[in-house]
């Protein structure tokens, strides 16, 4: 039980006598005799002891229908439809009668009556005391002073639509009726002078319960809103009792004679007889006299304040209507009272230090978040100015989200007040709403509280609660020397930046920074390798070198099996070994097993691959002082220059950086440099080789042997059995002039005569026995061509006798007609037309006359290439052959033109560059 004497007592209400703005602004008087009223659906419904119904409207318009003969005693006003029931009486006696009017709907120009039926309860004659409509015009109760309740179930507005039924009996007078609606559940509470009982209309038998063992005057109960659960309203003289539809609710101690009570928009009005008034127990004294003074009080029931107190001369009602509250007297006079809005009702608060009251009327006034807010800011900087920083922190917490959080950090930066800091970024971090900066100082008032179990709750919230910036969280953590929590929050969060530099470079962890590695997806395993892969390959080499082997062949990590197998399923993850290279700038050991496992598993790996473990075994070669494993190393280097997989000039670079002489030679063979090979020998003074060299390359580059010659010429020491074998080599395939050769060898101080003495007389012998060749030939072909013209001679002057007695072609006897060539062969005329291909032509010479016209005519056609011709000279040997070739062709035969000008000296084909060339070559070469 909360007595209101421990209730403060504000003014939330401004009254004011309603001014008539029809009349100078003077008082608004209401209408005489008035004893019923009513409000809602815009408007105040008055009923008068002359039987009128008077509707006041928002602009003070009264207007009013005759709804009785007599008088009007009650009037109910449905809140959700435009239905007003009246009770009254249109004849003397005890004889009330209800009405239900249609505001909405006119007849004769007032409101149009539905229904009018008589309310004496089993035609017994009794008052009425009290009326009630529910809102689905399914339902009206109607309390008489007798005790009883009649119902009318169904449409009221209707007649054949409803029954009546009288639901409760009893013999104390019916004080308070009121239908409660929750769900499908229709309730009716029945208050008495004596008891409260309550009604399930939903169930077809009406079940009732009795409530409590003592009830209220006439009109002191009422039914509240949704806010307080729609419970009934009881005010006793002592007590004001809520009631629930099974079972009595809280209880409040307000005493005093209580004349009416009333539930508007949240607040309990209470009308009560002033105690200096004397006092009428009689139940018809509830109707006041006018010589009563009343105290109208306004509790807030969820806040526990009274919200507003006056006293009134003897009050009618409390209607509510157009936002505010009327009160009707019987003087004629109306007051209002206006509510004043919330912000100045909190200001008043906020003067007498009422926070809490202040943030419990915002809550039940419906203060967006701004305004709440704004009370829980005041609040907390009137408990921090009282030194009360735990509440005030409390308070602060609560504005989070709408007050800038630097505001409340820069009151508890002080290091006394650092827990309550710390409460307070907690509370920013759970929602969510904490910047990189908060997350900071937060971590650091852990660590400066030396509170690891905070921290370590901090940090280790599962992962859907996480309010933090966790890259922030694990730098503050690495700072402060926190490293197994950082490390923990970067391997929750998969941060594996953090976590491998914590590991690398503070804790130094190389082993496990390696599995962790070795644990994640390949695109980040690689990035990783190539930041930290030096560092571990520093400190722990074979297990670096392992998984660098797996990464750039077919990486798989080393999670759980599900992970690989879904990985495996995937494409084939492979890095660029030529990358990695680098890591192994101090570890050659594990650089050659490492590139040598990529060539072995991969033949197609990067060309830098090759190359850099080409140089690691000439290195090893290099430095090997062991012959048998001098020679392996070898062999594994040239295995590898004949795989063609490195890059020829950089192979030739680093095996003459290491003199590796079998890899050059094997590669200036490769590349047809057979001069280098030959100058590599020279420079090693290797002579045999030179001439083998010559004798291997010769036949693809000629000049070999003179560069030999010339060699072998400038050396003073003994080369005579070299020179004598490369003379050979010259002579036999006619590669130098002998006047060249002896000019070559005339720089050798060691050659003398004895060792081209051979050289010349074979070449002096072979050029003397030449010229005897050519010699004969010249003489055999003068006699053939002075034969050949003593027979032209003869066929131009002398006649020609033929004797030939048989024929040529079928060599029988020749019989007339015959045919005779000149070249002695005679036909058949028969034979002759028979076999030959023209009359002109002998058929037996006709063969050999047709191949030297061939001849003679492909010489024709080749007489002007003169570019082929140049060519053949410049290459040949024996340039004279060639032109005498050419000249056989008529190369070089005079041509007439049509078009030169009489005695004009003709050109001949050649062209005069080209005759200069043809002497030059032909002296040279003889």
């Amino acid at each position: 039980m909360a007595s209101f004497l421990q209730w403060r007592k504000f003014v939330f209400f401004d009254k004011d006598t309603v001014k008539d703005p029809a009349d100078n602004g003077k008082h608004f008087s209401l209408p005489a005799g008035v004893c019923a009223c009513d409000s809602g659906r815009g408007h105040v419904v008055l009923g008068d002891m002359d039987g009128k119904i008077w509707l006041l409207t928002r602009s003070l318009q009264l207007t009013s229908f005759q709804a009785y003969k007599l008088r009007v005693t009650h009037l109910y006003q449905l809140k959700q439809h435009s239905i007003l029931v009246s009770m009254g009486q249109d004849e003397h006696g005890i004889n009330p009668l209800v009405k239900v009017w249609n505001l909405e709907k006119r007849d004769s120009g007032n409101p149009l009556c539905t229904r009018i039926f008589p309310a004496i309860p089993g035609n017994k004659p009794t008052e009425v005391s009290c009326l009630s409509v529910h809102e689905n015009l399914n339902f009206m109760a109607i309390g008489f002073t007798d005790g009883s309740v009649v119902l009318t179930k169904g449409d009221i507005t209707r007649d054949r639509h409803s029954k009546t039924l009288t639901l409760h009996e009893g013999t104390s007078p019916i004080t308070g009726l009121a239908f409660r609606q929750a769900a499908k559940v229709t309730h009716l509470f029945v208050s008495t002078l004596e008891k409260v009982h309550c009604y399930t209309l939903s169930i077809k038998e009406y079940p009732k319960v009795e409530l409590d063992t003592h009830g209220c005057a006439l009109r002191c109960s009422s039914l509240a809103d949704p806010s307080q659960d729609s419970q009934f309203i009881v005010a006793g003289d002592e007590c004001v009792y809520l009631y629930q539809p099974d079972e009595r609710g809280p209880c409040f101690a307000f005493d005093g004679n209580k004349l009416l009570a009333h539930w508007h928009r949240g607040y309990l009005f209470l009308l009560i007889r002033d105690a200096k008034s004397p006092n009428k127990p009689e139940f018809s004294s509830r109707e006041s006299s006018p010589s009563d003074k009343q105290l109208l009080t306004i509790y807030d029931l969820d806040n526990k304040f009274i919200a507003y107190t006056a006293s009134f001369d003897d009050v009618i009602d409390v209607v509510a209507e157009w936002g505010s509250f009327y009160i009707l007297t019987r003087d004629g006079k109306m007051f209002v009272l206006q509510e004043k809005d919330t912000q100045t009702k909190l200001e008043m608060l906020f003067k007498k230090n009422l926070f809490v009251m202040a943030i419990n009327l915002a809550k039940s006034q419906h203060l967006d978040s701004d305004g709440l807010s704004e009370i829980f800011r005041q609040y907390g900087d009137h408990l921090y100015l009282k030194g009360d920083h735990d509440g005030a922190i409390q308070q602060y917490i609560r504005t989070i989200g709408k007050l800038e959080p630097s505001y409340v950090i820069r009151k508890f930066l002080d290091a006394q007040r650092i827990h309550n800091l710390t409460a307070y970024l907690q509370a920013l971090h759970r929602q969510s709403l904490a910047n990189a900066d908060h997350t900071t100082l937060l971590l650091n008032c852990y660590t400066k509280l030396k509170d690891s179990s905070k921290l370590e709750e901090f940090i280790k919230s599962s992962e859907s609660e996480v309010h933090f910036d966790v890259e922030i969280a694990i730098k503050v953590l690495r700072q402060a020397g926190y490293h197994s929590h950082a490390v923990f929050l970067a391997e929750k969060h998969t941060h594996h930046e953090w976590y491998l530099k914590i590991q690398l470079e503070d804790l130094k962890n190389y082993q496990e920074g390696l599995r962790y590695i070795g644990r994640l997806p390949f695109e980040q395993a690689e990035s990783n390798m190539k930041r930290y892969g030096k560092t571990l390959m520093h400190h722990v080499p074979e297990g670096t070198t392992l998984l660098l082997k797996g990464l750039c062949t077919n990486y798989q990590p080393s999670g759980d099996s599900a992970e690989r197998e879904s990985l495996g399923r995937g494409r084939a993850n492979k890095a660029n070994s030529e990358e990695f290279i680098p890591i192994f700038a101090n570890n050659p050991r594990e650089l050659k097993a490492f590139l040598e496992h990529m060539i072995e598993v991969d033949p197609r790996s990067p060309q830098g691959v090759y190359d850099t473990l080409l140089e690691l075994r000439l290195q090893d070669w290099a430095h090997e002082q062991d012959p048998a494993r001098k020679k392996v190393l070898q062999g594994e280097a040239v295995s590898l220059l004949r795989s063609d997989n490195t890059v020829f000039d950089k192979a030739l670079v680093l095996c003459q950086m290491h003199n590796f002489k079998e890899g050059v030679l094997y590669l200036y063979e490769k590349g047809k440099l057979y001069q280098q090979i030959m100058h590599y020998h020279m420079q090693n003074e290797e002579y045999g080789k030179v001439v083998e060299a010559c004798k291997r390359y010769g036949e693809q580059e000629g000049c070999l042997w003179e560069q030999a010659l010339g060699y072998f010429a400038r050396k003073e020491e003994d080369c005579k059995a070299y020179i004598s074998e490369v003379l050979h080599h010259i002579d036999q395939n006619n590669l130098m002039p002998p006047l060249l050769v002896v000019q070559t060898l005339a720089h050798n101080s060691t050659a003398t005569l004895s060792v081209i003495k051979d050289y010349l007389i074979n070449k002096l012998q072979r050029e003397s026995q030449q010229i005897e060749d050519d010699e004969r030939k010249i003489h055999q072909y003068r006699e053939e061509t002075g034969h050949l013209r003593s027979e032209i001679q003869e066929l131009k002057t002398s006649a020609k006798i033929f004797q030939k007695t048989k024929c040529n072609m079928c060599n029988s006897p020749l019989e007339l007609p015959s045919v005779h060539f000149l070249c002695s062969h005679s036909f058949h005329q028969h034979c002759f037309e028979s076999y030959a291909e023209s009359e002109a032509e002998c058929p037996t010479c006709t063969p050999e006359n047709r191949k030297v016209m061939d001849m003679l005519r492909a010489q024709d056609q080749k007489r002007d290439l003169h570019e082929h011709f140049n060519k053949q000279l410049r290459s040949s040997n024996d340039g004279f052959s060639v032109v005498a070739d050419y000249f056989g062709r008529g190369v070089f035969n005079k041509l007439t033109l049509v078009t030169d000008p009489p005695g004009s000296k003709t050109v001949g084909s050649l062209e005069v560059n080209l005759q200069r060339d043809l002497l030059i070559q032909t002296k040279r070469n003889s």
